[in-house]
């Protein structure tokens, strides 16, 4: 018996772990460097919804835009998000003068000088800007909630507060310092409307609000909220009790300076810090407000209206932009990571998921900014009766749909990277799952979003104008056959809907989120043939659907879709329908 002890002796040139993170290396350098430029979705969207001329003229912007945020952003949010950058608490000063303050790291500053900097506040000042406002926004998103992507969302409601509903003074005091695109002298908002004992249940509020007097616009509030993000807002949108009248019928709506004319803070004080699962580089706390003075700008109805519509729609972008940069994350993974001798993307089962999620990230994209268009028709008083009712449904359907959907993308994702998408400090997707998990309960749980549109759904019957919606989209389709499908499908899911509708509440409750899952994916698939079409009729983009849309990557996607490549773009969208569809008919099963 020969008990010599033998060694392996590698035979290669360079050792395989040296090899293997020359891979990863290589995959991390394949990033995209500018964001806008390598969103191909985005591009053709905006030059349908835009037109050719309003999208020329801000293609450079938003080019612009899109490279900050890639590349200089995106380092430092990383920064800020680091467990040891945690904003922290300070209520005093050293001689212990009250600040009711919390510290920030430098990087959370610096990410901040950019993305005001980018200027998606202050196009809000032209009315009916909606599309380009919330394109900026997608572009920051795609680094996560970031420090200071809620509060864009806050502070755009604010904004729209001030031009629809507040008096003219008010107006005149804050909305310039609100649109101002400098970090070091504008005003950024938050919303405070949750309280303990309601939490989603805003009628339950028991906040309360005395006048100054009769004639005044001043009140004084008094009472705790319970969760109150951007807690260093220079104005906060504050619900607090008028009267004895009670739900939300007895709720005013109070714009709240953080400080008073005479440069003291206003009389609140910070219970705590939230410590929460995810946007943690942005502060969240516990408020108690003892006389806070603040000024009445209109009821509970403007603050739904202007308020938390405004904060769904930004969420829903937001989601769609975290589903984005995780398929960004794992598409270019994919064409670098090695597994039994080639890359993963070579592996069917890997294609079908980078294909799910790339329809799912231009499904959400597409159904999003069909909403911002509605939304500019409407503050440019184009908009009918009809639209405003899609509106209504449309807002809260999408903001519940793409929560959803981009978690799941973000999970395919963590999946294709294995281990090391679960890993902190090898990439942003932990961070971005965790973002996402806030997103899904930021202005409604998916429970109560669906609960809205139920009773929307008995009170007004808003499904008919939505569901005529969806099919104006698709009787302009140019696609015969996927014209007639989709409208068949129309009338599937509206005779369905009737069916639950007619059903006791409790047993429909069991049937009504997976219908409003299909009728979402509809609209979404109708949204991307409109979007087709035009491109059938006034474009002849071309696009790998098996190729990153990304001027960094020319690596082609080898096997079951070789045959898709080099399509014209409006076929890839009909590749992206048949999908959905198929999505369709695998929920009625």
């Amino acid at each position: 018996m020969n008990d010599k002890i033998t060694h392996y002796t590698p035979t290669e040139t360079v050792p395989a772990h040296v090899a293997g993170r020359n891979r990863l290396e290589e995959w991390q350098a394949s990033q995209p460097p500018n964001y806008f430029t390598a969103d191909s979705d985005l591009q053709r969207k905006l030059e349908l919804y835009l037109g050719k001329e309003k999208y020329v003229a801000t293609a450079p912007h938003l080019y612009k835009f899109g490279q900050t945020a890639a590349s200089e952003i995106d380092p430092l949010v990383r920064e800020a998000n680091l467990p040891h950058n945690n904003p922290f608490l300070n209520r005093f000063d050293g001689f212990g003068r009250r600040l009711e303050d919390v510290e920030f790291h430098p990087s959370h500053h610096a990410a901040g000088r950019l993305i005001y900097g980018g200027r998606p506040m202050a196009v809000l000042g032209e009315m009916g800007n909606w599309k380009l406002a919330l394109s900026l926004f997608y572009l920051s998103s795609q680094n996560g909630e970031a420090g200071h992507n809620c509060p864009l969302a806050c502070t755009a409601g604010i904004i729209k507060v001030l031009q629809h509903v507040a008096p003219a003074p008010l107006r005149e005091k804050y909305l310039g310092r609100l649109l101002d695109p400098n970090y070091d002298t504008n005003f950024n908002g938050a919303q405070y409307l949750t309280e303990v004992q309601g939490g989603s249940d805003v009628g339950a509020n028991s906040v309360w609000a005395r006048p100054e007097d009769t004639d005044s616009d001043i009140w004084y509030l008094t009472g705790e909220k319970w969760f109150c993000s951007n807690v260093t807002a220079d104005l906060a949108l504050v619900t607090a009790r008028m009267g004895h009248e009670e739900g939300t019928r007895g709720l005013g709506l109070f714009l709240v300076p953080r400080q008073l004319e005479n440069g003291e803070v206003n009389n609140f004080t910070i219970r705590r810090l939230k410590d929460k699962l995810g946007t943690r580089s942005m502060a969240s706390a516990e408020l108690d407000f003892r006389d806070a003075l603040g000024y009445h700008v209109g009821s509970f109805k403007d603050a739904l209206q202007h308020v938390i519509n405004t904060s769904r729609i930004y969420n829903a972008i937001g989601c769609t932009a975290n589903g984005r940069r995780a398929l960004t994350i794992a598409w270019t993974y994919a064409q670098n990571r090695l597994a039994f001798g080639q890359p993963i993307i070579r592996f069917p089962l890997v294609q079908a998921q980078l294909a799910r999620m790339r329809t799912d990230c231009a499904a959400m994209l597409a159904g999003s900014l069909r909403i911002a268009k509605v939304m500019d028709d409407i503050e440019l008083g184009r908009a009918s009766e009809a639209d405003r009712a899609f509106f209504r449904m449309a807002v809260n359907l999408n903001k519940y749909r793409t929560a959803v959907l981009a978690h799941e993308v973000i999970m395919t994702a963590i999946e294709i990277l294995g281990g090391n998408g679960a890993i902190e400090s090898f990439s942003v997707l932990p961070r971005l799952l965790r973002d996402n998990i806030v997103f899904e309960n930021w202005e409604g749980t998916h429970n109560v979003l669906l609960a809205q549109v139920q009773r929307d759904i008995r009170k007004y019957a808003i499904h008919e104008p939505f569901l005529a919606h969806i099919r104006q989209l698709f009787q302009a389709a140019n696609f015969p056959e996927l014209k007639l499908e989709g409208l068949a499908q129309v009338e599937i899911i509206a005779q369905e809907l009737g069916e639950v509708l007619a059903m006791d509440e409790l047993t429909a409750a069991i049937y009504f989120r997976p219908l409003m899952d299909r009728l979402t994916d509809l609209y979404y698939t109708a949204c991307m043939a409109a979007v087709s079409t035009a491109e059938t009729l006034e474009t002849t983009t071309t696009l790998c659907l098996g190729k990153f849309a990304s001027p960094t990557s020319s690596k082609t996607l080898p096997g079951a879709l070789a045959s898709l490549r080099l399509v014209v773009s409006a076929q890839t969208t009909i590749v992206w329908m048949r999908l959905w569809f198929k999505r369709l008919s695998w929920m009625t099963t």
